[in-house]
């Protein structure tokens, strides 16, 4: 075997995308399919919704920018723009803000994975997670270690983290905390600002004790139900003490998905430290990527800057926000007259059902035409790829048999 025994035997396909592969087969030998698994919105006509003005302003880049090679840490008019649509309503995060392009948010973590922890080091974070966060550590030779993400009344469990900040400092001497906030993939949980205050505070806590490093993954950041920034003043007080991260994504924010545009940015107190966390994620910029798509970083910069652009696709995103938010309206309504088990859900792309025997039941949901991610102990829901009046069927297939209890 000529691959190295460590990357020996990696599966070859995505668990996920393997079970939309599969609805979309059954949907194309006309099955009617509830297809509850792939994270993109759908509109109610079970077509991928795309905003007009983002779609056309990647189409209007010019020939020059589309094949130009890109700055390797990215254009500074997109960096500029992106720390501003982020952190402009709290200016002390954005003075002491530096950034780097990545290919979508994906390449944000793994340039955070790369420069904020120590090879067979682990990042910490809740213990419902996106699964890539798993491989893009793998991958980098980082591990996952997980605490408790909710309280058995359902809140965000903020001592459980404060105790694993506390075994990862004494194991490994730093913590890189990934936090999915708002509308948190998989479980659909927006923390509210004093659970944010909360976790800072026990963050803070830990400072003097080894580096911290918080990221706050913000892919939905822009379908959250409420204000959207409204918890970043309580990142404040951890400037000079934490590094604070953001992982920024086009892909869900103007549906550019395949665009593959992204940032990571970085806010630190200390300018010393800011130069040189710029200098290292540059360096790791040329080292993974090389640069990112040109067009892209273009098409995304005008849709932040052009003031018409702006305008006209923030209200499209509106509009798909107010679907998807309709959506979740008729799930919360069905789903807690049927008893399931989840938390709070308020806006985002995706809700998590609490089963015991989740593996058995997503195969039972299968045979009945119905897909959705088995986790353990959960059923992962996109409801941003289905149709409102297929959330009934949806609903009662979750709740057949053990009324989602397990």
């Amino acid at each position: 075997m000529h691959v190295i025994a460590a990357r020996d035997h990696r599966p070859t396909e995505d668990p996920i995308f393997t079970l939309a592969l599969e609805a979309k087969a059954r949907i194309e030998r006309g099955e009617s399919i509830v297809n509850a698994t792939i994270g993109a919105a759908m509109n109610d006509a079970g077509k991928l919704a795309v905003l007009p003005t983002a779609a056309k302003a990647l189409r209007d880049v010019s020939d020059a920018d589309l094949a130009a090679y890109a700055p390797i840490p990215g254009r500074t008019d997109f960096l500029n723009a992106v720390k501003k649509d982020l952190l402009a309503t709290v200016p002390t995060l954005l003075d002491a803000a530096v950034a780097i392009a990545t290919p979508g948010g994906s390449g944000a973590l793994r340039a955070a994975i790369q420069n904020f922890l120590e090879p067979g080091q682990a990042l910490l974070t809740t213990n419902y997670y996106w699964a890539p966060y798993l491989t893009l550590a793998d991958d980098a030779e980082r591990r996952v270690e997980t605490f408790s993400m909710f309280t058995a009344d359902g809140s965000f469990d903020v001592a459980d983290l404060d105790r694993a900040v506390g075994d990862q400092l004494a194991k490994q001497g730093r913590v890189l905390l990934f936090l999915n906030d708002p509308c948190h993939n998989p479980t659909g949980y927006s923390m509210k600002r004093e659970e944010w205050r909360r976790v800072i505070e026990a963050l803070v806590a830990h400072a003097d004790k080894g580096p911290i490093t918080l990221l706050v993954d913000t892919a939905y950041l822009e379908y959250s139900a409420g204000d959207a920034r409204a918890f970043l003043p309580e990142l404040v007080p951890a400037l000079g003490k934490l590094a604070v991260l953001f992982a920024w994504s086009a892909s869900k924010t103007f549906t550019l998905y395949g665009a593959r545009i992204g940032a990571l940015i970085a806010c630190l107190g200390d300018a010393t430290e800011r130069r040189a966390t710029e200098a290292a994620l540059a360096y790791s910029c040329r080292g993974t990527w090389s640069n990112c798509n040109h067009a892209g970083l273009v098409a995304v910069r005008n849709l932040l800057e052009d003031p018409k652009l702006n305008t006209a696709v923030n209200a499209e995103r509106e509009a798909l926000k107010k679907t998807l938010l309709e959506r979740v309206d008729a799930f919360n309504e069905l789903a807690r007259a049927k008893g399931l088990r989840y938390p709070r859900y308020e806006g985002g792309f995706f809700v998590t059902v609490f089963h015991d025997d989740s593996f058995t039941h997503a195969k039972t949901l299968r045979d009945l035409g119905v897909f959705v991610v088995p986790q353990k102990g959960t059923l992962r829901v996109a409801l941003c790829a289905v149709p409102v009046a297929e959330i009934p069927r949806l609903v009662d297939a979750l709740a057949m048999g053990t009324n989602g209890q397990g």
